[in-house]
Protein backbone atom coordinates (compact mmCIF):
# COMPACT_ATOMS: atom_id res chain seq x y z
CA UNK A 1 0.00 0.00 0.00
CA UNK A 2 2.40 2.67 1.39
CA UNK A 3 5.06 1.43 -1.68
CA UNK A 4 1.73 1.82 -4.29
CA UNK A 5 1.37 5.63 -2.29
CA UNK A 6 4.89 6.68 -3.02
CA UNK A 7 5.12 5.25 -6.89
CA UNK A 8 1.94 7.13 -6.86
CA UNK A 9 3.47 10.44 -6.19
CA UNK A 10 6.77 10.03 -7.21
CA UNK A 11 5.86 8.65 -10.71
CA UNK A 12 6.39 12.20 -12.81
CA UNK A 13 8.93 13.39 -10.31
CA UNK A 14 12.49 13.70 -11.78
CA UNK A 15 14.74 12.39 -8.87
CA UNK A 16 17.85 14.62 -9.23
CA UNK A 17 16.14 17.57 -9.70
CA UNK A 18 14.40 17.00 -6.80
CA UNK A 19 16.45 15.83 -4.65
CA UNK A 20 18.30 19.35 -5.81
CA UNK A 21 15.82 21.45 -4.92
CA UNK A 22 15.05 19.42 -1.54
CA UNK A 23 18.35 20.11 -0.45
CA UNK A 24 18.21 23.95 -1.46
CA UNK A 25 15.04 24.59 0.28
CA UNK A 26 16.72 22.86 3.41
CA UNK A 27 19.86 25.03 3.24
CA UNK A 28 17.10 27.96 3.03
CA UNK A 29 14.90 26.79 6.18
CA UNK A 30 18.47 26.73 8.01
CA UNK A 31 19.51 30.41 7.35
CA UNK A 32 16.01 31.56 7.82
CA UNK A 33 15.79 30.34 11.13
CA UNK A 34 19.31 32.15 11.78
CA UNK A 35 18.13 35.21 10.12
CA UNK A 36 15.05 35.41 12.67
CA UNK A 37 17.09 35.58 15.42
CA UNK A 38 17.30 31.91 16.28
CA UNK A 39 15.31 32.05 19.35
CA UNK A 40 11.69 30.76 17.75
CA UNK A 41 10.14 28.74 14.84
CA UNK A 42 7.72 30.95 14.05
CA UNK A 43 9.01 32.39 11.12
CA UNK A 44 10.62 28.63 9.92
CA UNK A 45 7.01 27.01 10.32
CA UNK A 46 5.58 30.00 8.24
CA UNK A 47 8.32 28.88 5.36
CA UNK A 48 7.51 25.58 5.71
CA UNK A 49 3.75 25.87 5.04
CA UNK A 50 4.73 27.47 1.76
CA UNK A 51 6.88 25.03 1.34
CA UNK A 52 3.90 22.06 1.19
CA UNK A 53 2.19 24.71 -0.58
CA UNK A 54 4.38 25.16 -3.56
CA UNK A 55 4.90 21.26 -3.35
CA UNK A 56 1.68 20.48 -3.82
CA UNK A 57 1.73 22.84 -6.94
CA UNK A 58 5.19 21.30 -8.36
CA UNK A 59 3.03 17.97 -8.27
CA UNK A 60 0.23 19.26 -10.22
CA UNK A 61 2.61 21.10 -12.64
CA UNK A 62 4.43 17.66 -13.10
CA UNK A 63 1.23 15.62 -13.89
CA UNK A 64 -0.05 17.81 -16.55
CA UNK A 65 1.09 16.94 -19.88
CA UNK A 66 3.05 19.35 -22.11
CA UNK A 67 0.24 19.38 -24.51
CA UNK A 68 -2.13 20.33 -22.06
CA UNK A 69 -0.14 23.37 -21.00
CA UNK A 70 0.10 24.29 -24.65
CA UNK A 71 -3.54 24.51 -25.19
CA UNK A 72 -3.97 26.52 -22.07
CA UNK A 73 -1.22 28.70 -22.75
CA UNK A 74 -3.40 31.65 -24.44
CA UNK A 75 -6.08 31.09 -21.98
CA UNK A 76 -3.71 32.06 -18.96
CA UNK A 77 -1.82 35.31 -21.04
CA UNK A 78 -5.18 36.53 -21.83
CA UNK A 79 -6.26 36.27 -18.18
CA UNK A 80 -3.46 37.43 -16.29
CA UNK A 81 -3.26 40.44 -19.16
CA UNK A 82 -6.55 41.26 -18.00
CA UNK A 83 -5.72 41.28 -14.35
CA UNK A 84 -2.83 43.70 -15.15
CA UNK A 85 -5.16 46.20 -16.58
CA UNK A 86 -7.54 45.46 -13.55
CA UNK A 87 -4.93 46.70 -11.48
CA UNK A 88 -3.80 49.83 -13.39
CA UNK A 89 -7.35 50.70 -13.07
CA UNK A 90 -8.96 49.25 -9.46
CA UNK A 91 -5.53 48.20 -7.98
CA UNK A 92 -5.09 48.48 -4.20
CA UNK A 93 -1.84 51.04 -3.46
CA UNK A 94 0.35 49.53 -0.75
CA UNK A 95 3.58 51.16 0.04
CA UNK A 96 3.06 53.38 -2.72
CA UNK A 97 3.11 50.88 -5.43
CA UNK A 98 -0.29 49.32 -6.82
CA UNK A 99 0.01 45.50 -7.44
CA UNK A 100 -2.47 44.15 -5.61
CA UNK A 101 -6.22 43.39 -7.24
CA UNK A 102 -9.34 42.86 -4.63
CA UNK A 103 -11.25 40.39 -6.37
CA UNK A 104 -13.68 39.96 -3.11
CA UNK A 105 -12.60 36.80 -1.89
CA UNK A 106 -8.88 38.20 -1.65
CA UNK A 107 -6.55 40.01 -3.21
CA UNK A 108 -4.04 39.49 -6.23
CA UNK A 109 -0.89 40.09 -7.67
CA UNK A 110 -1.58 39.14 -11.11
CA UNK A 111 2.98 39.90 -11.92
CA UNK A 112 2.90 36.41 -10.37
CA UNK A 113 0.52 34.40 -12.38
CA UNK A 114 2.58 36.17 -15.72
CA UNK A 115 6.03 34.72 -14.61
CA UNK A 116 4.37 31.38 -15.89
CA UNK A 117 2.06 32.95 -18.44
CA UNK A 118 5.34 35.22 -20.56
CA UNK A 119 7.19 31.99 -21.68
CA UNK A 120 4.12 29.54 -21.88
CA UNK A 121 2.60 31.91 -24.61
CA UNK A 122 6.06 32.77 -26.25
CA UNK A 123 6.78 28.93 -26.29
CA UNK A 124 3.22 27.99 -27.85
CA UNK A 125 3.85 31.34 -30.31
CA UNK A 126 7.06 29.38 -31.26
CA UNK A 127 5.62 26.20 -31.52
CA UNK A 128 3.26 27.37 -34.18
CA UNK A 129 5.35 28.90 -36.83
CA UNK A 130 8.07 26.95 -35.87
CA UNK A 131 8.68 26.33 -39.90
CA UNK A 132 9.94 29.73 -41.60
CA UNK A 133 10.38 31.91 -39.05
CA UNK A 134 10.52 35.85 -40.22
CA UNK A 135 11.41 38.75 -38.41
CA UNK A 136 7.36 39.57 -38.39
CA UNK A 137 7.21 36.44 -36.02
CA UNK A 138 9.67 38.09 -33.69
CA UNK A 139 8.13 41.06 -33.59
CA UNK A 140 4.63 39.95 -32.74
CA UNK A 141 6.73 37.89 -29.52
CA UNK A 142 8.28 41.25 -28.84
CA UNK A 143 4.85 42.98 -28.41
CA UNK A 144 3.57 40.15 -26.75
CA UNK A 145 6.66 40.23 -24.06
CA UNK A 146 6.88 43.85 -23.98
CA UNK A 147 3.16 44.68 -23.14
CA UNK A 148 2.81 42.85 -19.90
CA UNK A 149 6.62 44.15 -18.68
CA UNK A 150 5.14 47.62 -19.16
CA UNK A 151 2.49 47.18 -17.32
CA UNK A 152 4.22 45.93 -14.12
CA UNK A 153 6.94 48.31 -14.56
CA UNK A 154 4.38 51.23 -14.44
CA UNK A 155 3.17 49.49 -10.87
CA UNK A 156 6.21 50.34 -10.30
CA UNK A 157 7.74 46.47 -9.67
CA UNK A 158 10.82 46.78 -11.55
CA UNK A 159 12.56 43.44 -9.92
CA UNK A 160 9.40 41.75 -11.41
CA UNK A 161 9.21 43.02 -14.55
CA UNK A 162 13.33 42.25 -15.01
CA UNK A 163 12.39 38.77 -14.16
CA UNK A 164 9.45 38.03 -16.65
CA UNK A 165 11.30 40.32 -19.21
CA UNK A 166 14.03 37.91 -18.94
CA UNK A 167 12.12 34.87 -19.12
CA UNK A 168 10.23 35.86 -22.17
CA UNK A 169 13.37 37.15 -23.84
CA UNK A 170 15.22 33.93 -23.27
CA UNK A 171 11.88 32.03 -25.16
CA UNK A 172 12.71 33.92 -28.25
CA UNK A 173 16.24 33.69 -28.19
CA UNK A 174 16.31 29.84 -27.67
CA UNK A 175 13.87 30.16 -31.04
CA UNK A 176 17.01 31.20 -33.04
CA UNK A 177 16.81 34.97 -32.45
CA UNK A 178 19.74 36.07 -34.50
CA UNK A 179 22.93 37.58 -33.19
CA UNK A 180 22.23 40.89 -34.99
CA UNK A 181 19.35 41.45 -34.30
CA UNK A 182 19.95 41.32 -30.90
CA UNK A 183 23.63 43.82 -31.19
CA UNK A 184 20.54 45.70 -33.26
CA UNK A 185 18.07 46.01 -29.70
CA UNK A 186 21.27 46.21 -27.56
CA UNK A 187 22.17 49.52 -29.87
CA UNK A 188 18.58 50.73 -29.61
CA UNK A 189 17.92 50.14 -25.90
CA UNK A 190 21.62 52.07 -25.47
CA UNK A 191 20.09 54.49 -27.85
CA UNK A 192 17.18 54.93 -25.46
CA UNK A 193 18.69 54.83 -21.95
CA UNK A 194 18.27 58.88 -21.79
CA UNK A 195 14.35 58.49 -21.85
CA UNK A 196 14.35 55.21 -19.57
CA UNK A 197 16.53 57.31 -16.97
CA UNK A 198 13.38 60.24 -17.62
CA UNK A 199 10.49 57.91 -16.65
CA UNK A 200 12.53 55.87 -13.88
CA UNK A 201 10.79 57.18 -9.94
CA UNK A 202 12.65 59.33 -7.85
CA UNK A 203 13.85 56.18 -5.67
CA UNK A 204 14.69 53.92 -8.81
CA UNK A 205 17.39 57.06 -9.97
CA UNK A 206 18.57 56.80 -5.99
CA UNK A 207 19.37 52.87 -6.27
CA UNK A 208 21.08 53.18 -9.19
CA UNK A 209 23.06 56.38 -8.42
CA UNK A 210 23.86 54.73 -5.01
CA UNK A 211 24.78 51.81 -6.82
CA UNK A 212 27.48 53.61 -8.18
CA UNK A 213 28.96 55.10 -4.74
CA UNK A 214 26.73 53.49 -1.73
CA UNK A 215 28.43 56.13 0.85
CA UNK A 216 26.90 59.09 -0.54
CA UNK A 217 23.89 58.15 1.53
CA UNK A 218 25.32 55.85 3.91
CA UNK A 219 22.37 55.54 6.27
CA UNK A 220 19.55 55.89 3.87
CA UNK A 221 19.68 54.56 -0.18
CA UNK A 222 23.19 52.67 0.57
CA UNK A 223 22.69 51.37 3.82
CA UNK A 224 21.57 47.99 2.45
CA UNK A 225 24.56 47.74 0.48
CA UNK A 226 26.68 48.82 3.13
CA UNK A 227 25.68 46.14 5.48
CA UNK A 228 25.51 43.39 3.12
CA UNK A 229 29.14 43.93 2.01
CA UNK A 230 30.23 44.10 5.31
CA UNK A 231 28.22 40.74 6.72
CA UNK A 232 29.68 39.34 3.72
CA UNK A 233 33.53 40.18 3.93
CA UNK A 234 33.10 39.41 7.84
CA UNK A 235 32.77 36.06 7.05
CA UNK A 236 35.53 35.33 5.39
CA UNK A 237 36.30 31.99 4.35
CA UNK A 238 34.60 29.65 6.68
CA UNK A 239 32.26 32.35 8.56
CA UNK A 240 31.61 32.86 11.70
CA UNK A 241 29.42 30.01 12.53
CA UNK A 242 25.82 29.18 12.79
CA UNK A 243 24.14 32.00 14.31
CA UNK A 244 26.88 33.87 15.24
CA UNK A 245 26.58 36.10 12.23
CA UNK A 246 26.77 39.39 14.12
CA UNK A 247 25.66 41.75 11.24
CA UNK A 248 22.55 39.73 11.14
CA UNK A 249 22.03 38.57 14.84
CA UNK A 250 22.48 42.59 15.88
CA UNK A 251 20.22 43.53 13.64
CA UNK A 252 22.33 45.84 11.59
CA UNK A 253 21.21 44.15 8.24
CA UNK A 254 17.58 44.80 7.06
CA UNK A 255 15.36 42.53 5.20
CA UNK A 256 17.66 39.68 6.17
CA UNK A 257 15.14 36.76 5.92
CA UNK A 258 13.63 37.99 2.02
CA UNK A 259 16.00 39.94 -0.60
CA UNK A 260 19.26 40.28 1.67
CA UNK A 261 19.83 36.81 3.15
CA UNK A 262 22.58 35.84 0.76
CA UNK A 263 24.56 38.37 3.09
CA UNK A 264 22.80 36.49 6.60
CA UNK A 265 24.17 33.37 4.43
CA UNK A 266 27.79 34.67 3.59
CA UNK A 267 28.78 36.11 6.95
CA UNK A 268 27.82 33.15 8.65
CA UNK A 269 29.00 29.94 6.50
CA UNK A 270 31.85 32.16 4.74
CA UNK A 271 33.11 31.26 1.13
CA UNK A 272 33.18 27.88 1.47
CA UNK A 273 28.76 27.82 2.24
CA UNK A 274 28.68 30.06 -0.31
CA UNK A 275 30.60 27.80 -3.23
CA UNK A 276 28.31 25.02 -1.74
CA UNK A 277 25.27 26.94 -2.54
CA UNK A 278 26.53 27.96 -6.13
CA UNK A 279 27.41 24.14 -6.65
CA UNK A 280 23.50 23.46 -5.39
CA UNK A 281 22.42 26.07 -8.06
CA UNK A 282 24.84 25.02 -11.46
CA UNK A 283 23.64 21.25 -10.49
CA UNK A 284 19.50 22.35 -10.51
CA UNK A 285 20.46 24.46 -13.65
CA UNK A 286 22.63 22.00 -15.92
CA UNK A 287 19.80 19.25 -14.67
CA UNK A 288 17.13 21.52 -16.22
CA UNK A 289 19.37 22.25 -19.61
CA UNK A 290 19.71 18.85 -19.84
CA UNK A 291 16.18 18.68 -19.69
CA UNK A 292 15.38 21.11 -22.23
CA UNK A 293 17.94 20.01 -24.53
CA UNK A 294 16.25 16.57 -24.99
CA UNK A 295 12.39 17.95 -24.98
CA UNK A 296 10.23 15.46 -27.51
CA UNK A 297 8.63 19.14 -28.96
CA UNK A 298 9.70 22.68 -29.80
CA UNK A 299 7.11 23.77 -27.28
CA UNK A 300 8.64 22.00 -24.64
CA UNK A 301 12.33 22.58 -25.17
CA UNK A 302 11.71 26.59 -24.95
CA UNK A 303 9.90 26.19 -22.34
CA UNK A 304 12.00 24.46 -20.19
CA UNK A 305 14.55 26.48 -21.52
CA UNK A 306 13.39 29.49 -20.39
CA UNK A 307 12.12 28.13 -17.00
CA UNK A 308 16.09 26.79 -16.54
CA UNK A 309 17.39 30.53 -17.57
CA UNK A 310 14.86 32.62 -15.48
CA UNK A 311 16.25 30.46 -12.45
CA UNK A 312 19.41 31.43 -13.03
CA UNK A 313 18.62 35.28 -13.50
CA UNK A 314 16.68 35.10 -10.18
CA UNK A 315 20.03 33.58 -8.57
CA UNK A 316 22.13 36.16 -10.70
CA UNK A 317 20.61 39.05 -10.12
CA UNK A 318 20.18 38.54 -6.29
CA UNK A 319 23.91 37.75 -5.74
CA UNK A 320 24.60 40.76 -7.47
CA UNK A 321 22.03 43.28 -5.73
CA UNK A 322 23.42 41.85 -2.40
CA UNK A 323 27.27 42.28 -3.19
CA UNK A 324 26.67 45.48 -4.45
CA UNK A 325 27.26 45.14 -8.59
CA UNK A 326 23.87 45.77 -9.16
CA UNK A 327 20.75 48.02 -8.45
CA UNK A 328 18.38 46.90 -5.66
CA UNK A 329 15.31 45.87 -7.40
CA UNK A 330 13.96 43.39 -4.72
CA UNK A 331 14.62 39.93 -6.31
CA UNK A 332 14.44 37.08 -3.40
CA UNK A 333 17.34 34.42 -3.97
CA UNK A 334 16.09 31.19 -5.30
CA UNK A 335 14.62 28.50 -3.08
CA UNK A 336 16.53 29.87 0.15
CA UNK A 337 14.47 33.76 0.79
CA UNK A 338 11.63 33.74 3.09
CA UNK A 339 8.07 34.32 0.99
CA UNK A 340 5.60 32.22 -0.99
CA UNK A 341 4.44 33.52 -3.78
CA UNK A 342 8.18 33.50 -5.55
CA UNK A 343 8.48 30.07 -4.43
CA UNK A 344 5.50 29.14 -5.50
CA UNK A 345 5.93 30.46 -9.13
CA UNK A 346 9.41 29.38 -8.87
CA UNK A 347 8.46 25.75 -7.71
CA UNK A 348 5.69 25.78 -10.92
CA UNK A 349 7.80 26.41 -13.09
CA UNK A 350 10.30 23.13 -12.20
CA UNK A 351 7.33 21.05 -11.78
CA UNK A 352 6.63 22.00 -15.45
CA UNK A 353 10.28 21.20 -16.38
CA UNK A 354 10.03 17.59 -14.67
CA UNK A 355 6.41 17.11 -16.91
CA UNK A 356 8.94 17.93 -19.93
CA UNK A 357 11.22 14.75 -18.68
CA UNK A 358 8.86 12.68 -18.17
CA UNK A 359 6.56 12.84 -21.07
CA UNK A 360 9.06 13.00 -23.25
CA UNK A 361 10.23 9.33 -22.01
CA UNK A 362 6.39 8.12 -22.45
CA UNK A 363 6.48 9.60 -26.08
CA UNK A 364 10.16 7.61 -26.38
CA UNK A 365 8.43 3.99 -24.87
Amino acid sequence: MIERLFNLVARRIDGPLMAALMLAIALGLTVIYSASGGQSFDRVGGQVRNVLVALGALWIAANVPPQTLMRLAVPVYVVGMALLVGVAVFGDVRNGARRWLNLGFGSVQPSEIMKIAVPLVLAWYFHRHEEGLRIRDYAVATIILALPVGLIARQPDLGTALLIFASGFFVIFLAGLSWKLIVGMGTAGLAALPFLWSVLHDYQRKRILTLLDPMTDPLGAGYHIIQSTIAIGSGGLLGKGWLNGTQAQLDFLPERSTDFIFAVFGEEFGLAGIAVLIALYVLIIARGLMIAASASTTFSRLLAGAVTLTFFTYAFVNMGMVTGILPVVGVPLPLISYGGTALLSMLIGFGILMSVATHKQLVQS
